[in-house]
């Protein structure tokens, strides 16, 4: 199975512009129940560095661009997110990171719950000892 899965939201519009749609439970696989997103990431600093229990989320970077890296314990695996059309799909249990940040990117996550700090495993270490007794 493959650990970067990725959703191509089609893109819709005409000589005024695009139009892009996600819909829970539709092209988003699972119903939304938290929007976010990062905004004016500075050059040199990354984001994420953890992992959620439960929470599974959608990553696209509606401008701009970065880098993810996802690890599941077993593999690792880094995409570039530049593409307001190309979204990442972040499953439980899988640690992600954002890198390379461009100076215009805004990234929006979906998340299929509210925020629970509970859910959040923010040390490495933790999180394959975690996955190696699933």
């Amino acid at each position: 199975m493959s650990l970067v899965k990725f959703i191509q939201f089609p893109v819709l519009g005409d000589e005024r512009g695009q139009l892009y749609v996600m819909e829970g439970r539709r092209n988003i696989p699972f119903d939304v129940k938290r929007a976010y997103y990062l905004v004016g990431t500075l050059e040199g600093v990354s984001r994420g560095f953890h992992a959620h229990k439960e929470l599974q989320q959608i990553a696209v970077c509606v401008s701009g661009k970065c880098k993810m890296l996802l690890d599941d314990g077993v593999q690792r695996s880094q995409v570039l997110l530049d593409e307001p059309n190309k979204a990442i799909c972040i499953d439980k249990m899988v640690w992600h990171e954002m890198h390379d940040f461009t100076h215009d990117c805004v990234m929006l996550v979906l998340a299929s719950d509210y925020y629970d700090e509970s859910d959040y495993i923010r040390n490495y270490d933790d999180f394959l000892k975690r996955v190696k007794h699933e």
